[in-house]
Order: C-alpha cells, then structure tokens, then sequence
C-alpha cells in the first residue's frame, strides 16, 4: 500500500498544504493536517486485506474525483489570491 501510494497522490496533501494556509496559521494547520494525513494511512493499512478484495477503480474514483472538483489550482498565484478565492 505505502509503495503505490507513495508514487501516486501522496505528495498532494504536502503541496496543498504548504500553498494555501496562511504563515499566521501555517504550523498548527500543518499539524493537524499532518495528523490527519497519518491516521488516514492507518486506516488503510488496517483495512488494506478488505480494502484489496474491491476495484482499485472503485477506491481511487472517489479520491480523484475530490481533488479535481475541491482542490483549487495554485500555479502562478500568491497566497493572498489564493486566500481570497478559498474565503469566496
């Protein structure tokens, strides 16, 4: 799991994370994030026998469905464009 995970989406948490919290939040919103990120790859490690036995289509399409339709675009925006569009 961690392998095909590492080589697919897991640095988006990373990038996202380090362009849309502000500096005066940065370090406890990494935390959590950070704590989320971690208690997500335990539970798939520990339903990964059941989690195995379904599509990878049908485990994948949802997660990239989220980050198509929720994540905004960053590329060649400040923090301040990007932070005025999440608070629209």
């Amino acid at each position: 799991y961690i392998g095909a995970f590492s080589i697919g989406m897991e640095a988006i948490p990373w990038v996202v994370m380090s362009e849309i919290f502000p500096v005066n939040i940065k370090g406890i919103a990494g935390s959590v994030a950070t704590l989320t990120n971690w208690v997500g790859a335990w539970l798939c490690s520990y339903t990964f026998n059941f989690l195995r036995s379904w599509s990878s289509y049908a485990i994948n399409a949802p997660g990239i469905l989220f980050i198509i339709v929720a994540v905004p675009e960053t590329k060649g925006k400040s923090l301040e464009q990007l932070q005025a569009a999440i608070n629209a």
